[in-house]
């Protein structure tokens, strides 16, 4: 693919997770009872965190979110769409679940991409592209008050981990890019899907600590 439509096409996926994210960072906000620069605020870090700190790592700076306006905007509208419609948004529970788990997906993949074209090798590109999944969350739970959700069993970053594994690993061969990228998101959203549905969680300790 030339270098031109690859980096076209890793925007485009990178606005409509950055959406994702950024609508259920802004109602993490909405149902703690915060403020609208707050909603914006969570919103913001939720959809731009993981890609913020990936861009700092792999030394593509200035980071994206500041280079391009863009960046900046969708989570903006993100946060103010939440904020005046937060009623209805929250009573879509399920549906900004699922915004969330295409969101992770979306994102495992194109930072693990964008990790490989940096010059990275496949297995610094695919905790590149876990932690662009997983990273913007963290920083939404820690500003909240919250323990972040990947520490509590549930099963979010392993699911990344894997989608950003195939998305390098199938980079490699001479599979188009949107099938590299397809194959890395249907494996992380299926993963992250089936442990919603199912109710499968990580192993946490058992019985009392010793402390």
């Amino acid at each position: 693919m030339p270098e031109t439509e690859f980096a076209a096409t890793l925007v485009v996926l990178d606005l409509v997770g950055i959406f994702a994210f950024a609508v259920a960072g802004a109602l993490v906000a909405v149902r703690k009872n915060l403020d609208l620069f707050a909603v914006i605020v969570l919103g913001g870090v939720t959809g731009l965190g993981g890609g913020f700190i990936r861009d700092v790592l792999i030394g593509a700076t200035p980071p994206a979110a500041l280079a391009d306006w863009r960046y900046l905007l969708v989570p903006v509208a993100a946060g103010l769409l939440t904020f005046v419609f937060h009623p209805t948004v929250g009573r879509l529970e399920r549906v900004v679940t699922l915004f969330d788990a295409f969101g992770l997906a979306l994102f495992c993949v194109t930072g693990a991409l964008k990790a490989v074209d940096y010059g990275l090798d496949p297995l610094p590109a695919a905790l590149m592209g876990m932690l662009t999944g997983i990273g913007g969350g963290m920083i939404r739970d820690v500003l909240s008050g919250s323990v972040p959700v990947i520490f509590e069993g549930v099963l979010y970053a392993t699911p990344a981990l894997a989608g950003a594994c195939v998305a390098v690993l199938l980079d490699r061969t001479d599979l188009p890019l949107l099938v590299v990228a397809a194959a890395g998101f249907t494996t992380c959203l299926g993963w992250r899907l089936l442990a919603l549905v199912r109710g499968w969680r990580a192993p946490l300790p058992k019985g009392p600590a010793n402390v």
